[in-house]
């Protein structure tokens, strides 16, 4: 049975009150349940890891290696700024999905740069919370080759 580590950076703890009008109403707790059910329908297992430290996060990408297959990957802030974060993931040759809440192209032009998005096979961006159940679908999707 495939396992999807669902991985999140700065602030998505604070998911719910940061900036409503941006993130939603939405918790991290309700995010974590939309991807467990997602993963029960589809039959694969789902872990979840959140840090606000860039060092705690490759550590959780590292260690993800030989314990699950993909990675669905918000990384919050550190997506524009970390080469750390993009070699971590080069390193352990797991596919990763870029994951954003918002549209980030829609923003700020600072977020418009993603310098992990070379590393994953994919980015889903600008729909919401309703994006995690969605990128669980399309981790599995790559992992049975099919997509």
């Amino acid at each position: 049975m495939a396992s999807i580590l669902v991985l999140n950076g700065p602030n998505l703890n604070m998911l719910g009150t940061r900036e409503p009008g941006i993130y939603g109403a939405a918790t991290l707790a309700d995010v974590e349940q939309d991807c467990t059910a997602a993963a029960a329908e589809l039959g694969c297992q789902v872990a979840f890891f959140q840090s606000n430290f860039e060092g705690a996060l490759v550590d959780a990408i590292q260690g993800a290696m030989g314990v699950h297959d993909g990675i669905v990957f918000n990384a919050g802030a550190y997506t524009h700024t970390s080469i750390a974060l993009h070699d971590a993931i080069g390193a352990t040759g797991l596919p990763v999905i870029e994951l954003h809440i918002s549209n980030v192209y829609a923003r700020e032009s600072f977020r418009h740069k993603s310098m992990l998005a070379r590393a994953c096979v994919g980015v889903i961006a600008g729909l919401g919370t309703a994006g995690y159940p969605l990128a669980v679908r399309a981790m599995l999707t790559h992992l049975q080759g099919t997509s």
